[in-house]
């Protein structure tokens, strides 16, 4: 159906750039025209932009209310277990909604914990009908491991320091036979014949090289190559990763990832923060994408990427959420801002403009994701783009101010007024449409509140875990 949509101000993308007083026309999910024309007053002053991505997520609970909160990752990890999700339809449903209401068109889903109440195809199948009822783009990857699940290394020693009954309850959350590389692929490609389409891409998800095998990379890689399939993993998130890399693979971890053929164009990275010069030249050359996560990054004491140097050496650079924004609150607007004050530039020497920044994380995710096209708002494109609030955005109205420019001083999103994605509102006056969000977190906290009272076991052996982890991690850290 032909509609359009007039403005104050549309951003179409880096190429195009700024057109004052538009009018965006789109039909049958695709954008047919951009002209200038008056917008009209009784509309208020809006700014349209491109829908943006969230290319790194997991679609779980806000961490810090089952108390992961100011420990690393190796922790962390454990502790967000109170967190699995007791539904799998109202947990991505209240992700994806809660990404779609801060302004993304489309979100990774790199799904690290799945519930364990149905078989992971049906528990794929929820989760994609959940996009699609939320209305948003989504790329599911089902995350895989087959090693090193308690620490990178023998968890022996951990385990070893608790009780007998703490051992058994961890031992019977965290360390459970593993699947073979055969049997994930099969999975894989059936999740992807359930729910794959247009707006769906199913995707290869191994959780990071310290959780798998060389065999199991090995036949991602092998597999991946073969159909085309993308690829969504973690590589060097911590201290504790880089160092069981440099004892693991003294020849270097990404050049392995080179040589098995993992490390190609279809291969999109989290977070790299521990990344050497060399391992970002050899990433940059294989067309493979690097997603900064640079709240989560601080949230977790994990450190900061060179992000600036990654994209000086040519890396293509996206950002993503993770589920830990600055504010734990799926902020995508202010995750860009943040991103670009600490990797911009210094004095009058800049990394990229903002419209170059601004492209080159939505067409780099989009990319990762699957969605079609840069995002750039122009005819022929998707109809995926985001209506902002301008009069909030230019609360005082002084004088003509560049809008991306403020949206990058001071944007969050509250400035969200409509999302639309492939021509279909999923976004009107800041209020997601087609599922009910308030109603759905409020059945999940229910749910989350009766199943933490049921952990008393993980409850009492959690302090001694978390002692036993930190003794393991400094004991090992920087040994040969």
């Amino acid at each position: 159906m032909a509609a359009e949509i007039a403005a104050t101000s549309i951003f179409c993308g880096p190429d195009r750039g700024l057109i004052d007083n538009a009018t965006l026309r789109y039909d049958n999910g695709v954008v047919t025209d951009i002209a200038a024309g008056d917008a009209p007053a009784s509309a208020g002053r809006t700014f349209i932009i491109p829908a943006l991505v969230n290319a790194h997520d997991h679609a779980r609970p806000t961490a810090s209310s089952f108390g992961a909160v100011n420990m690393p990752l190796e922790s962390w990890i454990m502790r967000s277990a109170f967190g699995t999700p007791p539904d799998p339809y109202l947990a991505a449903a209240s992700a994806l909604a809660r990404s779609a209401r801060a302004g993304c068109g489309a979100m990774m889903l790199h799904y690290t914990r799945p519930s364990g109440t149905m078989g992971l195809v049906d528990e794929a199948k929820a989760i994609g009908r959940a996009a699609n009822d939320v209305g948003i783009r989504m790329a599911f990857a089902l995350a895989v491991r087959d090693q090193n699940p308690i620490v990178y290394g023998d968890g022996e020693p951990v385990l070893s320091q608790l009780k007998p009954d703490e051992r058994k309850t961890i031992e019977d959350m965290f360390v459970r036979p593993a699947m073979s590389p055969r049997d994930y692929i099969a999975l894989t490609e059936e999740i992807a014949s359930a729910i794959a389409g247009p707006t769906i891409d199913v995707q290869f998800g191994p959780a990071g090289v310290q959780w798998c095998s060389k065999p199991l990379l090995e036949a991602i890689a092998e597999q991946s190559a073969l159909t085309g399939r993308r690829v969504h993993m973690h590589l060097l998130e911590t201290i504790y990763q880089r160092g069981w890399a440099d004892r693991a693979f003294p020849d270097g971890m990404v050049r392995y990832l080179k040589d098995i053929g993992l490390l190609s164009s279809r291969l999109t990275l989290a977070h790299c923060i521990h990344t050497t010069a060399d391992d970002r030249e050899l990433i940059a050359e294989s067309g493979a994408r690097i997603v900064t996560n640079f709240s989560s990054n601080m949230h977790l004491h994990s450190g900061l990427a060179p992000i600036a140097d990654a994209h000086k050496c040519g890396c293509a650079i996206a950002v993503g959420v993770d589920g830990l924004a600055l504010d734990e609150d799926d902020d995508v607007i202010r995750e860009m801002r943040l991103v670009q004050m600490m990797h911009g530039g210094r004095g009058f020497e800049r990394t990229w403009t903002r419209p170059e920044f601004f492209g080159l994380a939505v067409r780099n995710g989009r990319n990762a994701t699957g969605a079609p096209g840069s995002g750039e708002l122009v005819p022929g494109a998707a109809a995926d783009f985001v209506v902002l609030d301008f009069d909030r955005l230019d609360r005082d109205a002084i004088m003509a101010v560049n809008p991306l420019e403020l949206l990058f001083a001071r944007g969050n999103t509250s400035l969200v007024r409509d999302v639309v994605v492939n021509g279909r509102s999923i976004v009107v006056d800041g209020v997601v449409t087609n599922v009910d969000l308030q109603a759905i977190d409020k059945e999940l906290r229910e749910r989350y509140r009766h199943g933490a009272a049921r952990l008393t076991g993980f409850h009492q052996a959690w302090e001694p875990l978390e002692a036993s982890l930190s003794a393991w991690y400094r004991a090992h850290w920087g040994c040969a």
